[in-house]
């Protein structure tokens, strides 16, 4: 039989409230996933964007987005997402969190590690949130491998490896290189933050940049850091000269029970190989298969639920401070 209608119809006035969101910059790569969003989502009533560039003004006003100043936007909002330049990020992060808005920040947040720190401090004194933009934190592939460490059922963890290329070229070069980390800072940090989330504070990072790309320009395109903990080995690659590279990228957890290997990121697949059985997993190989996943919509929806609930997100600034220190060793920038 159908199951019997509710006695009382939802209303609007049974849905949460919107929350009124305002972009500072919308130059990344990631910001225009984001604005749409915020443009479509229940969550969101997203007031503008301020965006100084003619080009990317001109994307958001087709998305829908009206164009605001800055004081305008600052003034509104209750949530502002930081989505300019790397070198632009904490200038206008920092306006935003003295205004006592909480802040969405495009990774990496910052250039420094003072920066960083500055912006932690501003975030703890106006009492408000700072949600990092790794799109991965929600990634059920590489929380379903995480879990596995955290909860011993692959041993004791001893290796953590990333693998993260792309293929670039033209303008996407140009702005990879802003940063003298290149590809290790601008891919590679999606990689270090579950590294360091999963193992902690590292002994020691080691980073090998290289250009070998023919490419005449300074984008450092062929990196590799390996980070020393305190009983595990760590080590993140990416380059920008791999043809198809979406498929191979990696993240593998080894423990003294077996590993766990997520490939590839998007759509994410799991792969097990055990010693023993542990947890919900079975002795040997397998395989486990998730729901579609889309990126940018759990963390925007956390931090919806986090602004209304006034509770603190999943990720704490003390870890966020953790893998940005080991970020910019990575890069060659601390």
């Amino acid at each position: 039989a159908a199951a019997a209608a509710p006695l009382i119809a939802a209303t609007a006035a049974d849905a949460p409230r919107r929350i009124r969101i305002g972009f500072l910059g919308c130059s990344h790569s990631h910001a225009l996933p984001k604005l749409k969003l915020a443009l479509s989502s229940p969550d969101w009533e997203c007031l503008g964007v301020t965006e100084p560039t003619d080009r990317f003004r001109a994307v958001a006003e087709k998305l829908g987005a009206k164009l605001l100043p800055q004081d305008e936007l600052l003034a509104k909002s209750e949530v502002i997402a930081v989505e300019c330049d790397a070198k632009d990020r904490h200038a206008l992060a920092r306006a935003a969190l003295l205004a006592g808005r909480h802040v969405h920040i495009e990774k990496p947040p910052t250039v420094t590690l003072p920066e960083f720190r500055e912006l932690l401090s501003l975030a703890r004194d106006k009492r408000v949130l700072l949600q990092m933009g790794y799109m991965w934190r929600f990634n059920p592939g590489i929380n379903a491998a995480l879990e596995a460490a955290r909860q011993g059922w692959l041993g004791d963890v001893f290796f953590v490896r990333g693998v993260i290329n792309t293929n670039l070229s033209g303008a996407a070069r140009k702005e990879c290189a802003e940063i003298a980390g290149g590809t290790m800072y601008e891919l590679g940090c999606h990689l270090v933050d579950p590294m360091v989330r999963l193992l902690g504070k590292h002994a020691k990072v080691t980073p090998v940049l290289r250009h070998d790309a023919p490419a005449e320009d300074n984008l450092a395109d062929n990196c590799v850091a390996v980070f020393d903990f305190k009983r595990a080995i760590g080590i993140v690659s990416t380059a920008t000269m791999q043809p198809v590279a979406g498929a191979h990228r990696t993240f593998e957890i080894q423990g003294t029970n077996g590993l766990a290997l997520v490939r590839p990121l998007e759509q994410p697949m799991l792969a097990l190989d055990l010693a023993k059985a542990a947890g919900p997993y079975k002795k040997g190989n397998q395989v486990i298969t998730f729901p579609p996943y889309q990126r940018y919509g759990p963390e925007f929806a956390e931090l919806a639920a986090c602004v209304r609930s006034g509770k603190p997100l999943t990720v704490t600034p003390e870890e966020d401070e953790l893998v940005h220190e080991a970020l910019l060793k990575a890069s060659g920038l601390h």
